[in-house]
């Protein structure tokens, strides 16, 4: 399985957050993580990223601003099978007003620095992306 999701961070230092979806189907349901699902059929993956990011929260960004943050494959990081994901960073000035939507039960900012206990690997990808922000 080919997925992809997005570390959305807005503001800067200290005051950073990340967003997050509550995930409405199983695996994981009910558990916080990051934006993101699985890549259609020749759609790249930083288009895939950008696409899956506002079908869940709502929140529109130009794929071409999208940085590739690294690619995971640690086996059974998802309980339906072995999966691959290119994660992305996308960075905002601000938060701004998301909604769940999609398979995302709720959407949130987060304090970005604060430890979350998140569905799948989204806490070893979240540590990553905070080495990769870090002011």
């Amino acid at each position: 399985m080919l997925t992809v999701d997005v570390v959305a961070v807005a503001g800067e230092g200290a005051a950073s957050q990340v967003l997050l979806v509550q995930r409405a189907n199983p695996p994981f349901a009910g558990r916080w993580a990051l934006p993101g699902g699985f890549v259609d059929e020749e759609e790249p993956t930083r288009r895939a990223a950008a696409r899956e990011l506002g079908e869940e929260t709502g929140l529109v960004v130009d794929p071409a601003e999208l940085e590739l943050l690294g690619v995971y494959d640690t086996p059974r990081r998802d309980p339906r099978g072995w999966s691959v994901s290119a994660i992305y960073l996308a960075s905002l000035p601000r938060a701004v007003e998301v909604a769940g939507a999609d398979d995302a039960r709720d959407a949130r900012w987060f304090p970005l620095h604060e430890p979350l206990g998140l569905a799948f690997d989204h806490d070893t990808v979240l540590a990553d992306a905070r080495a990769r922000v870090r002011p």
